[in-house]
Formats: C-alpha cells, sequence, structure tokens
C-alpha cells in the first residue's frame, strides 16, 4: 500500500493506494467518517488487496491530513476526492463511506453524475432535505457547546463506547479520539455537524445514479442513523442489510459480515 499526498491550496491531503488487482480490476474508494482516519477501513483494505483496487484517504483535518483549515464545505471534499481521482487516473470507482463518507460520496455523486459505479453506504443517511425534520437540522448547527461541556477524561471513552460494540471497534475509535486535544477534537466534530447541516439545505435535487447498497449496524445507536436508513430504503428502493451485532462503526466491529456484502455488491456491479 503506498502512502500519497495531494496538494491543495489550503494543505495536504494524505491518501493510500493498493492497485495490487491490476488495470482491469475495479476501484473500491474508501471514506471515513468524521474525525475517524484511514485506519477505520484496514480490514477492509487488508481483505480486498489483489481483489480490487483500493483507495483509503485521511479527509482534510483528519489523520494525517493536520494541519487544515475548517473552511471547507461537504461540496469541496466531495471536489477534492474527484481531483484524487483523476491524478491517480481512477474512473468509474465504487465509493465506500462510512457515516460522513457516506455524505461525501453523495455529494460526489450529485456534482458528478455518471462517475461513480456503485455506492456502498455503511451507518451514513440520506442527503435529501426531505428526510430531516426542521429541528433536527437546527440542532446540527449547535453540538459545540455539548462536546465542550463534556470533560475530555469522559468524552473519549463515551465516544469509542458510542462507536462501537466489539474491543477491536473501541479501540479502533479510541486512537482516533487520542490523535487530538479536545479543542481540536471538538472544532472538528462540530464544523462537520455544520458542514452537514449545509449540504442538507443545499435542498439537493439529486438521485444516486448508480447501484447502492445500504449497510447500517443493528446497534447503531449515532443520532438516527437506524431509522434514517429505515426511511432510506423505503424512500429511495436501496437495499438495506443490517450488520449484525455492530455500532455506528460497522465495518470494523463486523468486518467478515462487511466484506462479505461489498463482495456480492461488487458481483452484482461488475458482471
Amino acid at each position: 500500500m503506498d502512502e500519497r499526498v495531494f496538494t491543495t491550496k489550503s494543505g495536504s491531503v494524505y491518501y493510500w493506494v493498493d492497485g495490487a488487482a491490476g488495470l482491469d480490476a475495479v476501484w473500491l474508494v474508501f471514506l471515513p467518517g468524521l474525525t475517524a482516519d484511514h485506519t477505520l477501513f484496514d480490514a477492509q483494505m487488508s481483505h480486498f488487496s489483489g481483489k480490487a483496487n483500493c483507495l483509503v484517504w485521511d479527509a482534510p483535518a483528519h489523520g494525517l491530513s493536520r494541519p487544515y483549515p475548517l473552511d471547507f464545505t461537504m461540496d469541496d471534499y466531495a471536489r477534492i476526492l474527484r481531483d484524487i481521482l483523476q491524478v491517480e487516473g481512477i474512473v468509474r470507482p465504487v465509493l465506500v463511506g462510512q457515516s460522513l463518507g457516506g455524505y461525501v460520496s453523495q455529494a460526489f455523486i450529485d456534482l458528478f453524475p455518471g462517475e461513480a459505479a456503485g455506492f456502498v453506504s455503511i451507518d451514513s443517511a440520506p442527503l435529501k432535505r426531505r428526510y430531516y425534520p426542521t429541528w433536527e437540522v437546527k440542532f446540527l448547527r449547535h453540538t459545540k457547546g455539548m462536546y465542550q461541556s463534556i470533560p475530555w477524561a469522559l468524552l473519549k471513552p463515551w465516544g469509542s463506547m458510542g462507536a462501537s460494540t466489539t474491543p477491536q471497534g473501541r479501540e479502533n475509535m479510541r486512537s482516533f479520539m487520542d490523535s487530538y486535544d479536545k479543542k481540536e477534537y471538538v472544532n472538528l466534530a462540530a464544523h462537520g455537524y455544520r458542514m452537514l447541516a449545509d449540504a442538507i439545505e443545499a435542498e439537493r435535487a439529486y438521485d444516486i445514479d448508480c447501484p447502492a447498497l445500504l449497510l447500517c449496524g443493528e446497534r447503531d445507536h449515532a443520532g438516527d442513523v437506524k431509522p434514517f436508513n429505515r426511511k432510506w430504503t423505503k424512500g429511495e428502493g436501496i437495499p438495506l442489510v443490517w450488520v449484525p451485532g455492530a455500532g455506528h462503526n460497522s465495518n470494523v466491529d463486523n468486518p467478515a459480515f462487511v466484506n462479505e456484502q461489498i463482495e456480492r455488491f461488487l458481483a452484482d456491479v461488475t458482471h
């Protein structure tokens, strides 16, 4: 797996590429969630090495892609991702986004119709405004005070336990949180939620124009992710699969099941 850097006007974006599957193989592009780094997808990068070509990033202001000013939008993320794909010569990728990564995937599909070969959402939710009550969008803009009020010594274990149900999932989440100090973590989380609110209120009229699959942990208690996935599958007709025993970071809690679901999806997309 090769580490690479893409330079924007605001900073450096780190990403990792595994092209062992060869020139004709499909590309899987893994997009981690808010505050997470590329190691969220270690189990997927390892499993799919040689079966598909893979790319995973540390999104701007995450992981190694720091420092990075918190002035970007969801569409900025999608545009930076597209620039990276163009540099790498990657066309028609399958986007696999966990939580925030699922929103970035939808922004990409909205901005660049026809360019994604598939979309796998992991513990994410739709971006369309009609799925959200007004109070929830407003709440997304006012999370900073809530995070600031919680002592860092409590926020870190609460965050790891709230995101995952397994020791490996909680350890992975704790590693992300340990890489920040409290101020940086709170500012990043708050900006991420405001960015999501802005993206929702953009009143996007897009449709997901490629095969798609919704994966959601059956024990995901992050916000209203489970109800949103029920609304999403009903409203858009996208298949929904519950990940047994998993929380919000279901690809870490139950990687074998998630990998199997992605493999089945790829078989349908590529044949």
